[in-house]
């Protein structure tokens, strides 16, 4: 039996990652994706910080949790995740933009050569990495 809609989660909040260096995550997500910092919430007595970025309204629109654990100086990534994935307007320019910065392209820009069964919808992507090693894939609208 479905769950009921009166119940039923009715938005995704938030994805978090956990950062190695907060400052240098939030510069590449502000400067290399173009998010801003949407909130900020710091907990001395647990001794973590987590910032809040993304596109829209914190209120409506998911959003990336940066979650920095200030004794915690990295981690070592799990297998289960895959990626955080973006809508973009032109893969191949910010694609040519993130290389003259510096950032890893785990993928080249380019258009699948698989579809899926149910649409046919082709699809044009790149991969990068964040600071941390995160995969990021970018989606051509």
């Amino acid at each position: 039996m479905p769950i009921s809609s009166t119940i039923a989660p009715n938005r995704i909040l938030f994805s978090m990652l956990r950062v190695s260096d907060l400052d240098t995550s939030i510069a590449f997500y502000r400067d290399m994706l173009g998010m801003s910092e949407l909130k900020r919430e710091t907990f001395p007595d647990a001794k973590f910080t987590a910032v809040f970025m993304g596109y829209g309204d914190l209120t409506k629109d998911a959003v990336l949790e940066l979650t920095h654990n200030w004794e915690n100086e990295g981690y070592e990534q799990g297998t289960a995740f895959g990626n955080i994935s973006l809508a973009v307007d032109d893969v191949y320019a910010l694609e040519s933009f993130l290389q003259q910065q510096g950032v890893k392209i785990l993928r080249p820009a380019g258009e699948l050569q698989i579809v899926p069964s149910e649409t046919g919808k082709k699809y044009t992507l790149a991969h990068i990495a964040d600071p941390d090693g995160y995969r990021i894939e970018l989606i051509q609208n």
